[in-house]
């Protein structure tokens, strides 16, 4: 039996300002640091063998913020691009209700909330589950296997790809699923990774 962790990252300043963030390598707000140090709280008296996250600061240092707080053993963490948040293309940098100003509610929440439509030049959910699957598969599902502990601190879009995946939610299940900045969910697993256990700390 195993246990695998996932965590979004904490508040990053884009968060804040409202901006369509995907591959923008921007940091952590006050608050976010904040968020990453309370899920090293509420994951006191858990012990990981390895540690995950994406190519992207916001996430990388809510993890070594979560970890120190945590006070666990040192973990040399593997970084891996396959795990950043959806990219947003032209989106990216634009204040939310300015585009939503600009193109329109209705297309905004198409770009936003269909499964596999992206916004001009970026990723939908199904193009980011297209890379954060295979990823999940070949790297992390090996070492779940062996009875090993994992814990992993990414973003919205790429934690909803996992969740989809490791849940069986449908497309339009996961649409609506909302992640909060710095909660950790706790999947319990057998040695054949189903799912027995999940909750949020």
């Amino acid at each position: 039996m195993s246990q695998l962790v996932i965590f979004r990252h904490g508040q990053s300043t884009w968060n804040l300002e409202n901006k369509f963030t995907g591959w923008v390598d921007v940091e952590l707000t006050p608050k976010g640091i904040e968020e990453a140090k309370a899920a090293g709280l509420k994951l006191k008296g858990y012990i990981f063998d390895y540690a995950y996250s994406s190519a992207l600061k916001r996430a990388q240092n809510t993890l070594t913020l979560a970890m120190q707080t945590l006070g666990h053993k040192p973990l040399t963490p593997i970084y891996n691009q396959a795990l950043n948040e959806r990219m947003y293309g032209d989106l990216q940098g634009l204040n939310k209700a300015e585009t939503t100003v600009k193109y329109g509610d209705a297309q905004v929440k198409i770009w936003r909330r269909s499964y596999d439509i992206p916004p001009p030049n970026g990723e939908s959910l199904k193009d980011t589950a297209a890379r954060v699957i295979p990823y999940f598969e070949t790297e992390i599902i090996p070492k779940l296997k062996q009875g090993k502990n994992v814990v992993i601190a990414a973003h919205g879009n790429s934690l909803r790809a996992l969740i989809m995946y490791l849940e069986k939610m449908t497309p339009e299940q996961i649409l609506e699923f909302e992640i909060g900045t710095g909660v950790p969910r706790v999947y319990q697993l057998d040695n054949n990774l189903k799912v027995l256990s999940v909750k949020n700390l």
